[in-house]
């Protein structure tokens, strides 16, 4: 199953790992993705989504009610 967000797409990052030696070996910053319970098109589907799009507010959460907006 592949490390990639399922609402804006982002994936691992790659890079090196350099030591103190300056030995460069290959190493990947992988996202913090989590299983949600989200709303999909009005249907509740779990998703893989990335903790920065569940604090953007980009994923609306099965079985949460809405507050009304302040105003």
């Amino acid at each position: 199953m592949a490390k990639v967000c399922e609402v804006c797409g982002r994936g691992p990052q790659f890079g090196n790992r350099i030591s103190h030696a300056h030995n460069v070996t290959k190493r990947r910053w992988n996202l913090n993705l989590q299983n949600v319970h989200a709303l999909v098109k009005g249907a509740a589907r779990h998703i893989r989504v990335c903790t920065s799009c569940i604090r953007n507010g980009k994923v609306q959460k099965a079985g949460k009610v809405q507050k009304p907006a302040a105003a």
